[in-house]
């Protein structure tokens, strides 16, 4: 059976793509114009639009108003999975967390926006901390910025009777140098062990336009969870982190 022909929208997409991968377009050009595509293809305008809409779907370019589509830029971030917290619980000799390390920034090039508030554990945090239902808690949001953009979003949960009335819970304190490992080791449960479960999923239209994000990208979500000898210390429910921006590496010793 001869194949099925492909839309010529769909054609054009594969092209531009092709290119875009090979580096024909790289980051930041712009994309031949539309009046330019529909001549050498021999379509009308409204085709070349429905290609340009796929690849902006994927996340590939991004189209401004008398600029044109051009190709994104959005180098990716290094995450060190597996050791990505000695940054934080070994000696500092200047200020720093797993974050300004994975995005190698300074600390003058590090923001943090947060908002803290008192909850009560729902079943699903009760569980990740072998706690009881409604256990006070103190939920923080964060939004992660390096120099100047936002990189990645987290709302993790400290157990009220272990934060509450301490440095810990102001959020005037933060950023804080070492992050939540040296906040633990600060209130004398410092981590013994994290541990990590990875998903990836579609952001929710809040996760995307605080971290400005083109349309058609996923997110990674990471649930965090720190222990203290046997104790669950802290529970991140997640970190959100677009996935054209990181690397997720992991070893394991055999």
């Amino acid at each position: 059976m001869s194949p099925v022909p492909k839309s010529a929208y769909i054609r054009i997409a594969d092209e531009l793509r092709k290119g875009i991968r090979d580096g024909t377009y790289p980051p930041g050009s712009r994309l031949p114009t539309l009046a330019v595509l529909a001549a050498a293809h021999g379509v009308s305008d409204i085709v070349v639009r429905q290609a340009i809409a796929v690849l902006r779907g994927e996340g590939l370019v991004e189209t401004r108003r008398g600029g044109g589509t051009l190709v994104r830029i959005r180098p990716p971030v290094r995450r060190m999975a597996m050791e990505r917290y000695r940054v934080e619980t070994g000696p500092l000799t200047a200020p720093a967390t797993s974050f300004t390390h994975d995005q190698r920034i300074g600390w003058n090039e590090y923001r943090l926006d947060r908002d803290y508030r008192k909850v009560r554990a729902d079943a699903e945090l009760a569980a990740l901390f072998a706690l009881p239902a409604e256990t006070d808690l103190l939920r923080r949001r964060f939004v992660f910025f390096a120099r100047g953009e936002p990189q990645q979003i987290s709302v993790n949960y400290l157990p009220w009777d272990l934060v509450g009335g301490t440095p810990v819970a102001d959020p005037e304190r933060e950023p804080w140098p070492g992050g939540t490992p040296a906040q633990l080791a600060y209130l004398g449960r410092p981590p013994t062990r994290v541990e990590e479960s990875v998903r990836a999923r579609m952001p929710a239209p809040e996760e995307a336009e605080t971290l400005r994000m083109a349309s058609g990208v996923p997110v990674i979500t990471i649930t965090r969870r720190m222990f203290s000898g046997e104790h669950v210390l802290e529970v991140c429910r997640d970190i959100v982190i677009p996935a054209d921006r990181v690397i997720l590496d992991y070893s394991l010793d055999l």
